[in-house]
């Protein structure tokens, strides 16, 4: 395998990566309206994603960072083009890193009101662009060459809302909802327990019947496409996994439950990826006009110095990564919070 296709689909694991393990991060966030009766369940809620979101945003950081060096006409064209999209999300995500910081500052109650609502949008908003920004990649963008080189973007931000786009936003908001209240359920014990698993059930057959729409549309708009059948594949075994993690959390088993939802979110962005292999992103100009992966890629000893680098460091990441989930594995409960305390 070349280097500039290794590097393609390990910016593809980082991301996915990111959105398996923020992804409930977010879901944890937009059940603060739905399970948090009052101030204890809400930190209750909060404190089972205290220790580990933080360290589940650095591999958007590390991803980002990947994609700059591998391919810096990718990351240049794709963030010159999604600029106000991606800068609403920046805003989120620094609205609900604050919130959690500053929520339990003991200020009065409309002070934690307001920081509860920041943390609600800045879950809801990222999932929800990330969706349309992806879709948007795989079904193609209004993107040309330039005359002195590199690619442009001749759209604008209502060129991203399009039917399809919006609905790869709507199964990302709800599978990652469902991804998080099963967290909320794995983590917690009592009727925190039985309620998230509740409104999981729920939000899971609706992100059943979105992902399923969704990925069917993939695989009609890419009939013509060279990975046809892996594109098939992977929608195959993400709406299964889907189905299974809504099934066993059916029956009260949160650990199967949350390994078949991140499944799930693994699978449908590798069919999405693969949707785009082997560009980075289609022109829906002028199919000549697509920017190929080998295109967009950096010199060959860039990536030889990167592959090295990753080798030595990305075991040590997950290494430590497994080694936080397994020390904040005990499940929490409302009894523990101290009533009045933040």
């Amino acid at each position: 395998m070349e280097l500039t296709t290794l590097w393609f689909f390990i910016v593809g694991a980082m991301l996915i990566g990111y959105f398996v393990l923020d992804g409930f991060d977010f879901g944890v966030g937009m059940s603060l309206p739905f399970l948090g009766r009052d101030d204890r369940d809400r930190r209750l809620i909060i404190n089972t994603i205290g220790p580990v979101w933080d360290l589940n945003e650095t591999w958007l950081i590390v991803a980002g960072a990947s994609l700059f060096a591998a391919f810096p006409e990718w990351y240049a064209t794709m963030f010159s083009g999604f600029y106000l999209a991606l800068l609403v999300i920046l805003v989120a995500l620094i609205l609900r890193g604050v919130s959690f910081e500053y929520r339990h500052q003991g200020k009065g109650r409309e002070w934690t009101r307001w920081f509860d609502q920041f943390i609600f949008w800045g879950s809801v908003v990222p999932p929800l662009l990330w969706g349309v920004a992806f879709a948007n990649l795989a079904q193609g963008l209004p993107i040309a060459p330039m005359e002195n080189g590199g690619w442009i973007y001749q759209g604008t931000l209502l060129t991203l809302l399009n039917p399809y786009g919006l609905l790869g936003g709507l199964t990302m908001l709800l599978i990652t909802f469902a991804h998080g209240l099963v967290f909320i359920s794995l983590k917690t014990a009592g009727d925190m327990r039985v309620r998230a698993r509740s409104l999981a059930t729920k939000v899971g057959a609706a992100a059943i019947i979105a992902g399923a729409t969704f990925l069917g549309w993939t695989i009609m708009q890419h009939t013509d496409s060279p990975t046809l059948w892996v594109i098939v594949l992977c929608s195959a075994v993400a709406a299964l996994a889907l189905i299974g993690g809504w099934a066993t959390n059916l029956v009260g088993r949160e650990g199967w439950a949350f390994t078949g939802n991140a499944i799930a979110i693994a699978f449908a962005l590798l069919a999405i990826f693969m949707a785009m292999f082997p560009n980075l992103m289609a022109s829906s100009i002028d199919p000549s006009y697509s920017m190929s992966i080998v295109g967009a890629a950096s010199s060959q000893k860039t990536l030889e110095l990167m592959t090295w680098v990753a080798v030595f460091t990305l075991p040590l990441v997950l290494a430590y990564q497994a080694w936080t989930y397994w020390i904040f594995r005990k499940r929490l409960t409302r009894e523990a919070i101290p009533v009045g305390a933040h």
